[in-house]
């Protein structure tokens, strides 16, 4: 068991938890994630892995209820221990020194870039990062971001904080050279984490400038070790498994039409595991 030593709300349906798991910490790098389990009949799901701190001996997760275990996850509260917490699992992303990376996160995708423009800004790149999300109540870690990376983009749908646009419209700019007004190169290289259209849209707009860029495909991963098969994905012509050989991939050799197929796979058993547990909500005390 992992005991929750901290919890706060980003967002009415988004959760950071900071949780005691020195073995994780000392171990965890940049871009990895773990394995929770949140009741002895539940599901495994990954979570990325927003930040860590050796010395303290935690890590900190972002959750976003979507589904019956985050939901589940979402409930606990200070003091509450999770059940289950594996890891660090995948492969924390190889990133060549020299440049400007940008790191572009959608919803709370943001989460994830935390720790990975951290350490990046550590050792001395230049960093951006452009976040996105419908409206300003629902973008996360900002404060956080704005002081980890060198420079910090907001992209808004409505237009309530920074952008009216979307992230990639954003990074379009800084392609065509629209940063030097703040300093900013050109990007040299780009990492995309949020929904998976967005990371293909991330994808499509980095290609055409020849700007490498990485992709991360935990939306795809079930059980985080490989055994299951459910994260199969195609990468430059052969079969990869996003959470063992990942979770970040070339983003131009994924092959989105099948990851995106692969996505609504468990649609069906999703929305069943939700009627079950609001039966469950319903059920009078004492019930068999």
């Amino acid at each position: 068991m992992a005991r929750i030593t901290s919890k706060r709300d980003l967002t009415p349906l988004t959760k950071l938890f900071v949780v005691e798991a020195p073995l994780i910490a000392a171990a965890a790098r940049p871009g990895q994630f773990i394995i929770v389990r949140v009741r002895e009949d539940g599901e495994r799901i990954p979570l990325t892995i927003a930040d860590y701190d050796r010395d303290r001996g935690d890590i900190t997760i972002v959750v976003q209820e979507v589904g019956v275990t985050t939901r589940l996850l979402g409930a606990l509260d200070e003091g509450d221990d999770i059940l289950d917490v594996v890891g660090p699992l995948g492969t924390a992303p190889e990133i060549a020194p020299g440049g400007h990376v940008v790191g572009v996160g959608g919803g709370f995708g943001a989460a994830a870039l935390l720790c990975l423009m951290r350490d990046l800004s550590e050792r001395g790149e230049q960093t951006t990062a452009i976040i996105g999300a419908r409206r300003k109540d629902l973008l996360i870690l900002t404060d956080e971001l704005r002081a980890v990376c060198g420079h910090l983009e907001l992209c808004t749908d409505d237009g309530s904080a920074g952008l009216k646009g979307l992230v990639t419209e954003r990074l379009q700019q800084l392609i065509d050279g629209d940063g030097a007004g703040h300093g900013l190169g050109r990007p040299d290289r780009v990492l995309a984490i949020g929904p998976m259209p967005m990371m293909r849209a991330v994808a499509d707009t980095t290609r055409a400038a020849g700007i490498e860029t990485l992709a991360s495909m935990d939306p795809l991963m079930i059980d985080g070790t490989g055994m299951c098969g459910g994260c199969r994905i195609t990468v430059g012509g052969e079969m990869k498994f996003a959470c063992v050989d990942g979770p970040f991939f070339d983003a131009h050799q994924v092959d989105f039409d099948e990851a995106v197929r692969r996505n609504k796979m468990y649609a069906d058993l999703e929305t069943q595991a939700a009627e079950m547990q609001a039966l469950e909500c319903q059920a009078p005390a004492g019930a068999a």
